[in-house]
Formats: structure tokens, C-alpha cells, sequence
């Protein structure tokens, strides 16, 4: 299974110095983790806000990287391994000392306007993330910074067919774990212990299926009324799972730099009631219509309003929380953000979770979270664990 490859990278520096010649930019400097990972191929491993970077496409002239010297065996690494696509970096240390290195953590911004003068840029309009970089800006007054925020919110939205594969790959991750859970959960055993059991044997199934590859794994899982909570209580450390419980999980996987979602619904032994019942059977309701919806053409809002339509006309509509999903892709959350209100088109090889929630105070949440793929004439549900309630009854 190979990472993202490098010919994916290359497309998108292309399609970055058309954008900047539209826009009479002569550079992208990139400053955040998941923008750098896109425009880069390299997974940071420092803080931007502690150890300032600079991920730097031109107009004209070749890419480069201003680094902390922390990441130096890591970019080392990931050139050996070749997942490394802009491999010019400067790097500056953290403090003085006798080395042959002459910019230290204070001179970072110097270092980044000496670059950029080496290829022939020492004023003008650049593009930056936010809207700025201030300790540029006291080196090279005559820079001017323009926004690109969105442009590059964008160019993550439709995803290439190689990143498409391994997030089906990953998937496959995610329903192995859920299959794990429903197989090994007990009353009585504490929640959150269990969760990290489960992480430990997906961790364990991606070795085995990726040893060369990049692979983080998350669990969370509510029990009981807690559930009702969407991200939790703020004090379930000594949590168990109790008989007749509802369940809410989530297990959340990045192989190779992109996310995959998988949540279930499931009962600790038979529900204790009809409502427990009659709140699952709608939320999975909810979860299929709203997938449905998911093909080119269709509004994103209509996701949204079919998820809606299915819980209010069951009587569930005071106890909706959240919109139905949001786009996934390099971040977990990624844009749009807005599904009930944008009215666009979905555009084929979009990722999106569909997880509208029931929670019923004293009860429960009722939640099921699929990843799913925009397609050009159906949905493509890449998360494959059956949300039939007899599948997801836990046998006591």
C-alpha cells in the first residue's frame, strides 16, 4: 500500500502556480499542519505556533521548506523513504551555538526572506494562510499578504483517486475494529480501558497489513445515559459498560495522511425499552437517507434536510444537536462545515461523514457515522459494518 503519490503532490504545485499567476502572487507560503502536509507530503512534527515552518511553492523557481532543526532526521527520513515531495529545506536551531549553521529560532523569518530572495522575491503579493506573517513582514516591509485561506480549503475538498483508495483501505481498518468491539465487550469492563484494547488490536491489524506505512488510530465511546452528551460529559474516567446500555463508539483512523470515520449504535444485552429501540431504528434511518443524497448534483443542504426529515417525522425533532455531517479528507473535520445552509452542488470524489444523532436526556445518544464518497450517479459508503439492530446487540 503506498502513500500518497508523489505525481499527486506535483499536480497540485501546478495547479498552485496557475492560481498564482491568475492572481498576481508570487509565492504560497503555507504555515499549518494540514496545508503543509498537502502541498509538502511531510507530516510535521512540531507545533508552527512553538517552532515557526514555512512550506513555500513559487511563482517561478523551485519549492522549499523552512525548518526547525528538530525535524531534521525526520525530513532525512522521509526523503530516504520517498514520500517527501518538496525536498529543499533550510533549517534554522533553536538556540546559538558553534555549528555551521548561522539562523537560530529568533531569525526564522530571516531565513524564510532569504529564500524567497534566492528566488528572485523581496516584495510583492504573497499568498499566506489568515491573512499574514507578521515576523516576515518586520524583515520584508515591502511584502504584501493575501488570503488564500479558502482557495486552498478548496483544492482539499475533491480528492484524487489515490487518495480515495487508500481512505477505502483505511475504512476497512475501521470495520475491523468494530467488528473487534462487538466481539470482545463485556459488562463491567471500564470504557475507556476498552477503547484503547480495541486501539491496540487495529493498531496491531494495520502492522500487520501496512508495516511501512503511517497509521493513527482513535476510540471513543460512551455508555448508558452519558451518551446523550455528543463529546462526552467531561468526567467518564471510571465509566463501565453496564447491561441494557446503549453504546455510542466512534473509531477514527489516518492512514497515510487521510481520515476515515466509523461510528455504530449498539446495546449491551436486549435495549431495556421501546424508546432505546424505536431511537436507534430511526437514527439509522436518518444516517442511509442522508448518504443517499450524497451524489454530484445534488445540494449539500439535501443531506442534511433528508437526515432531518427522517428524525422529526418520528417525533425526534427536539432532540436533534448537530448537523448531519462535514467534510473529511487530511483532517478529520474538514470543510464544509455548513451543511444545513450551502445550497452548492456536491462535486464527485467529495468525502463526507453522515452521523445525525437522536439524544435523549437520561437515555442515551443514538448515532451511527458512516465515511461516504461522492459519486457521480450513487453514494459509494466506504464504511461497511452492518447497522442492523440485531448486529449490534452485544450478547450477555
Amino acid at each position: 500500500m503506498p502513500f500518497v503519490p508523489q505525481e499527486v503532490f506535483a499536480d497540485r504545485a501546478k495547479r498552485i502556480r496557475t492560481y498564482l499567476g491568475e492572481n498576481e502572487l508570487h509565492a504560497l507560503v503555507v504555515t499549518t499542519p494540514e496545508n503543509f502536509y498537502m502541498v509538502s507530503g511531510f507530516h510535521l512534527d512540531v507545533a508552527p505556533w512553538e517552532r515557526p515552518v514555512a512550506a513555500v511553492i513559487p511563482r517561478e523557481g523551485d519549492p522549499f521548506l523552512v525548518m526547525n532543526e528538530l525535524s531534521t532526521n525526520h525530513l532525512r527520513m522521509a526523503e530516504e523513504r520517498g514520500t517527501l515531495f518538496i525536498r529543499d529545506h533550510a533549517i534554522y536551531v533553536e538556540h546559538p551555538r558553534m555549528c555551521n549553521r548561522t539562523y537560530t529560532r529568533d531569525q526564522w523569518a530571516l531565513l524564510l526572506a532569504t529564500k524567497l530572495r534566492e528566488r528572485g522575491i523581496s516584495r510583492g503579493k504573497l499568498g499566506v494562510e489568515g491573512g499574514g506573517l507578521t515576523a516576515l513582514k518586520s524583515v520584508e516591509p515591502g511584502f504584501d499578504f493575501v488570503d488564500v485561506t479558502r482557495y486552498l480549503v478548496e483544492m482539499r475538498q475533491v480528492k484524487y483517486p489515490a487518495e480515495l483508495e487508500i481512505m477505502r483501505r483505511c475504512a476497512e481498518l475501521t470495520d475491523f475494529g468494530q467488528d473487534r468491539y462487538m466481539e470482545l465487550l463485556k459488562p463491567g469492563e471500564v470504557v475507556t480501558a476498552f477503547d484503547l484494547q480495541i486501539a491496540r488490536l487495529v493498531a496491531e491489524e494495520g502492522a500487520r497489513r501496512y508495516p511501512d506505512d503511517r497509521l493513527e488510530v482513535r476510540l471513543f465511546s460512551l455508555s448508558g445515559p452519558a451518551s446523550a452528551a455528543p463529546h462526552g460529559t467531561g468526567a467518564t474516567c471510571g465509566q463501565r459498560f453496564e447491561k441494557g446500555d446503549g453504546v455510542v463508539n466512534i473509531i477514527i483512523c489516518r492512514l497515510n495522511g487521510l481520515v476515515v470515520e466509523n461510528e455504530r449504535t449498539l446495546f449491551v444485552g436486549e435495549p431495556k425499552s421501546d424508546l432505546q429501540r424505536k431511537a436507534f431504528e430511526v437514527a439509522t434511518e436518518a444516517c442511509e437517507a442522508a448518504a443517499e443524497q450524497m451524489v454530484a448534483g445534488n445540494p449539500v443542504s439535501s443531506a442534511d434536510a433528508a437526515a432531518q426529515w427522517a428524525i422529526e417525522k418520528a417525533g425526534f425533532g427536539d432532540n436533534i444537536m448537530h448537523r448531519t455531517g462535514h467534510g473529511m479528507g487530511i483532517a478529520g473535520h474538514e470543510f464544509p462545515e455548513d451543511m444545513p445552509f450551502l445550497h452548492r452542488p456536491f462535486m464527485e470524489r467529495e468525502v463526507y461523514s453522515s452521523e445525525p444523532g437522536i439524544y435523549l436526556y437520561g437515555v442515551g445518544g443514538f448515532r451511527h457515522d458512516d465515511t461516504v464518497v461522492v459519486g457521480a450517479k450513487a453514494p459509494e459508503v466506504i464504511t461497511k459494518r452492518s447497522k442492523r439492530l440485531e448486529d449490534q446487540i452485544v450478547r450477555v
